[in-house]
């Protein structure tokens, strides 16, 4: 067979990804809309009678801001790596989406998890909103793969802390925000913005952003968008939303305060499920973290990234992340 050229093989995994079925949904989880990214041709777990039912879930959650949108072209990427046999879904922090005004919001009257949750936007908030949905709505029976990104990889840990219920048998930790955030090059800068200036801020967003239609903050967002060169399939309304920035900033805020210390015993019990990746280039946690893990739990499966993607790797560098997660899974889903 020959070989196709290097520019019809680009045109060819183009249209490969533009072929591949993404639903959008908004859900009230736990009282607070939520934006979930559903890859694949599964999306209700629960009551899909099909033969091809799947047995395994991969599910990422966000860093902060948690746009979900920005992971998008990173959850087609790594279905399509994996041949499209397991479903991939994104979830949004609580508080960080706001639906279209032609959107529906889905709810469920019977869900046992849907009572409001104090704090709902806080760090301890958000984890239990991940909760609330994985048991919610992926059936037990369903494997789980995490994958959690910046400070999406702390409410991994503490998903299985937590949880030990829940049928995880890998959990990925990428560029892993869990430790001594406000010591690192990055959060030294950003948290006296985050922590005490932040409130100045809240006004004049109001002032400027609510005014403003939904047609002109859609159109403001293409623009960026195609500047970035990011597909926009999917709602980004949230990035000019002040409800949602105020929710960002306070989350963040908390990261500052409370992501201090590494959840050592956590990671020793669950260290067989576990993989971090750490950045050469990564100001939140430098390369000094990764020496300090390796040299704590050196029978740990703990990698340095070798390509200098940067901390915000969804920016352009989806498709490198999401050909490294599928070959480290390749032993796991075998056996599946």
């Amino acid at each position: 067979m020959v070989e196709p050229l290097p520019s019809r093989r680009a045109e060819m995994d183009s249209e490969i990804k533009e072929e591949i079925p993404v639903c959008e949904e908004f859900i009230l989880c736990c009282g607070a809309e939520t934006q979930v990214l559903k890859c694949g041709p599964w999306t209700d777990l629960f009551n899909d009678q099909s033969a091809n039912k799947p047995k395994l879930l991969i599910f990422i959650i966000t860093g902060n801001p948690g746009f979900s949108a920005f992971y998008g072209p990173f959850a087609k990427a790594l279905y399509s790596s994996m041949n499209r046999r397991f479903p991939v879904w994104v979830i949004s922090h609580a508080g960080h989406a706001v639906a279209p005004k032609d959107k529906k919001i889905l709810t469920n009257s019977d869900d046992p998890n849907a009572q409001e949750i104090k704090d709902i936007y806080g760090l301890r908030g958000q984890v239990e909103h991940k909760l609330a949905f994985l048991r919610t709505h992926v059936p037990k029976e369903v494997k789980l793969v995490i994958i959690g990104h910046s400070i999406g990889s702390y409410i991994s840990l503490q998903i299985l802390k937590h949880a030990p219920e829940l049928p995880i048998i890998r959990s990925f930790l990428l560029f892993p925000t869990i430790e001594r955030m406000s010591e690192s090059p990055k959060g030294r800068i950003i948290t006296p913005l985050l922590c005490w200036f932040r409130y100045a801020l809240y006004v004049p967003g109001y002032l400027l952003l609510k005014p403003w239609p939904e047609k002109i903050k859609s159109l403001m967002i293409r623009m960026g968008l195609r500047m970035m060169n990011l597909q926009s399939e999917f709602s980004f309304l949230s990035v000019l939303e002040p409800f949602c920035l105020v929710n960002v900033a306070y989350l963040g805020s908390q990261e500052m305060m409370e992501v201090v210390k590494r959840d050592n015993e956590t990671i020793r019990e669950h260290l067989s499920k576990l993989t971090f990746y750490y950045g050469t280039v990564d100001a939140w946690c430098p390369k000094e973290y990764y020496e300090d893990m390796k040299k704590d739990f050196p029978e740990g499966d703990i990698r340095l990234c070798e390509k200098k993607l940067p901390h915000a790797f969804i920016l352009g560098f989806h498709q490198e992340m999401a050909d490294m997660v599928a070959d480290w899974l390749k032993d796991d889903l075998s056996k599946i």
